[in-house]
């Protein structure tokens, strides 16, 4: 039987702070929309961006994370899932949302309070979460991805 994968790696900013709520089950959830930004240069020469916005759900202790350190204009790294929602609206029309459930972050930039562009969580900027359902042997990243240890910010798309 052939296995999928569904990974879905982010680098992008908050456009508001996180939406943080406690279910009747005291699963802790929060969400955001995060903006990922493509530049590039047109045929003219010119340059052009192109924004898409991503709606992430996080979960308990991630969540919990979220609510601690995330605002609006923080930038991090995500690592997640895709998942639809799918339901029917007050009208019976049949209706979807795609999103992003989050698995681990990494905390890039500063605080949002500083402005400093640089880190200043140390260690305790990866944070991950693997919810009850989908539990793995594996729940914490040990490394920052090799695409973000390079220093040239110059190819970032923010």
């Amino acid at each position: 039987m052939a296995r999928g994968l569904n990974k879905v790696m982010l680098i992008g900013n908050l456009g508001a702070d996180p939406e943080v709520r406690t279910l009747e089950s005291g699963s802790v959830v929060a969400t955001f929309n995060l903006a990922t930004t493509e530049t590039y240069m047109d045929k003219q020469g010119n340059r052009q961006s192109i924004t898409e916005w991503h709606r992430i759900e996080m979960w308990d202790s991630l969540a919990k994370i979220a609510e601690q350190y995330l605002r609006k204009g923080s930038q991090v790294y995500i690592e997640g899932k895709i998942r639809t929602d799918n339901w029917e609206d007050k009208d019976g029309n049949k209706r979807s949302m795609v999103k992003i459930r989050a698995q681990s972050m990494i905390l890039l930039g500063g605080r949002p309070d500083e402005q400093s562009t640089t880190s200043s969580y140390g260690s305790s900027n990866v944070a991950s979460h693997t919810p009850p359902a989908e539990k793995s042997t594996s729940s914490s990243v040990d490394d920052v991805p090799p695409f973000l240890a390079d220093d040239d910010d110059d190819d970032l798309p923010f």
